[in-house]
């Protein structure tokens, strides 16, 4: 009978514990463990650094791995955050879902920061391996489209390549079905007493939400109220840092493709740069923006 492997398990340690544990080694950190010592236990450490394998014998392929693997990991993260904070506001718990929303804004700043380490690529030096690529493409990410689905830019064409793995595509299926965050927004605002059409709250969300005067005349009426318990228009700078951080990486996109590429086709069948710039032109939370014009 094949024997079943067993994780490696972190042993949980109290404040106490670790006082008397460092009393009795004079502040030296511990050096013997059984197994795995207990950060690569938790982290998976070995496992994460088993998962570069370039396909070139290029040394700055492994930047451009790397960094599109950081990206993936925040991606996730910041989806993480955003549902915790989505499912707070559809409990009504605006207060809640603040620290979230900044969590998911600080997680798309690391996501921006990580193209500043693909700054020495030109185009020569992405040439040398990109062939190797094939038809691979960040336009791929199953990651990144449910986190462009969350945030409520909903295309659902995009979600046809992943039809060859039933898993992936049932995730992305149902996530295109469900609310967007700013779906959750506007049925927050309605029960709020603002005055929102039916046709608003009750659609097809697989569709993308499109800028409505209602959705735009209930944030500048929150925005008008500057007193400190107003957690709606918390709420609302909250989201707007969200779209900000958001709008950085997918200009940080566009301008690394542009240095490192050009206009040239890209990998995955897109006309490369047109496409980053077409897609740009939606903003997540459009009324947030609006608004600030007549308030």
């Amino acid at each position: 009978m094949e024997e079943t492997a067993v994780k490696p398990a972190v042993r949980p340690a109290t404040a106490r514990e670790r006082a008397d544990r460092a009393a009795a080694t004079g502040g030296v950190p511990t050096l013997e463990f059984h197994g795995l010592v207990p950060y690569d236990a938790y982290v998976r450490a070995s496992d994460l650094h088993r998962l570069q394998q370039p396909l070139s014998e290029d040394a700055g392929e492994m930047s451009f791995l790397v960094v599109s693997q950081v990206m993936e990991l925040y991606f996730g993260l910041a989806r993480h955050d955003l549902t915790d904070a989505q499912q707070r506001l559809r409990g009504d718990d605006v207060w809640g879902a603040l620290l979230p929303l900044r969590r998911a804004a600080l997680h798309l700043e690391g996501l921006t920061a990580s193209w500043q380490t693909l700054r020495w690529m030109t185009p020569a030096d992405f040439n040398r391996f990109r062939n190797l690529l094939g038809e691979g493409s960040g336009f791929q990410s199953a990651m990144y489209r449910r986190l462009e689905f969350l945030l409520g830019l909903r295309t659902a064409s995009l979600i046809r390549p992943f039809r060859s793995q039933p898993e992936v595509h049932a995730e992305l299926t149902a996530a295109l079905a469900a609310p967007s965050l700013w779906d959750d927004v506007v049925a927050l605002l309605a029960r709020s007493g603002h005055e929102l059409p039916r046709d608003l709250l009750d659609r097809d969300f697989s569709t993308e939400h499109e800028a409505h005067p209602a959705v735009e005349a209930a944030w500048v009426d929150i925005y008008r109220d500057h007193g400190p318990g107003n957690h709606l228009r918390e709420l609302g700078e909250a989201l707007t840092e969200v779209a900000d951080r958001f709008g950085d990486w997918r200009y940080r996109h566009l301008n690394t493709v542009r240095r490192t590429m050009g206009a040239k086709p890209g990998s995955g069948g897109s006309n490369g740069l047109a496409w980053l710039q077409r897609s740009m032109a939606r903003e997540a939370f459009p009324e947030l923006w609006s608004a600030r014009t007549y308030m």
